[in-house]
């Protein structure tokens, strides 16, 4: 099991300088990831900072920290600009980044989606979410890349340089459990980021039946990331047992910068 971090971009925590410098106290505590929230506007207009210049700032601050956006909704986004952003900050950090992937939180769907004409039909995203990521999985190979799918076309394209980590920077997909669609495109991956609805029992039977489902869709015996997210305090060791790989605390966005610090500090459960 390892230990991480897992905070939001917006409101105390909307500042690039101010993620870096809890990421580097994040490592000096000995904790193992340190993981942001991927939205660009949330309602109410709290100050909000783009994740992808905020990990630049904390690859520099950090040596050892896998970094990484849970998770990045590429259907909002051009995967031939993700891809060149997801290579340079892999290389930037020495080959710790990680990429989640979702659909996109329905709860920002007027600030995040409607307001700027994106696509809101939840079928059709997952269509561009497949998509995409088979167009960053061919660009990030460097070779001579093209796609022709329903939503997304790209003619004889190379990429250079190619990520660090080989055979491609780790890939975790966002599901919400029971939705089996979601765990299984999470199987054709490296990793699943588990979720469980506002409300929802977050047991550790659910997250062990999660971990099957997606195991029994698994066609390698590559290695496999399971991530769970929960409240300080929670016990990880349950979770461990039920076959998460990570454990991340989660911040939450009305958390004043205090309280987060003193979390930081305390270092991961297992210290």
């Amino acid at each position: 099991m390892k230990y991480g971090l897992y905070l939001p971009n917006f409101g105390a925590f909307g500042d690039a300088r101010g993620l870096a410098e809890l990421a580097a106290a994040a490592e000096r505590a000995g904790w193992e990831g340190f993981f942001l929230w991927d939205h660009i506007a949330r309602p109410g207009g709290p100050p909000v900072v783009d994740p992808w210049i905020a990990l630049a700032a904390i690859a520099v601050a950090t040596e050892r920290l896998r970094i990484g956006a849970l998770v990045t909704p590429l259907p909002r986004r051009r995967p031939q600009k993700v891809a060149r952003e997801t290579v340079s900050l892999d290389r930037l950090s020495n080959g710790r980044l990680v990429f989640g992937a979702g659909l996109g939180s329905a709860g920002g769907a007027q600030s995040e989606w409607a307001a700027f004409g994106e696509e809101q039909d939840l079928p059709r995203r997952a269509e561009l979410l497949d998509e995409g990521l088979a167009v960053l999985d061919g660009l990030w190979s460097g070779e001579s890349f093209s796609f022709a799918g329903k939503h997304i076309r790209v003619a004889d394209a190379r990429f250079q340089p190619k990520p660090l980590q080989q055979p491609r920077i780790p890939v975790w997909i966002a599901a919400y459990w029971p939705n089996r669609r979601p765990l299984a495109r999470a199987a054709r991956w490296d990793g699943l980021f588990c979720l469980f609805r506002v409300g929802a029992p977050r047991d550790v039977e659910q997250l062990a039946e999660a971990v099957a489902d997606v195991k029994a869709h698994r066609e390698t015996a590559q290695p496999f990331d399971v991530v769970y997210c929960s409240d300080p305090g929670t016990g990880p060791e349950p979770y461990a047992r039920a076959g998460a790989t990570w454990w991340l605390a989660r911040i939450d966005p009305t958390d004043p910068l205090e309280r987060a610090r003193s979390l930081i500090a305390a270092g991961p459960p297992r210290s």
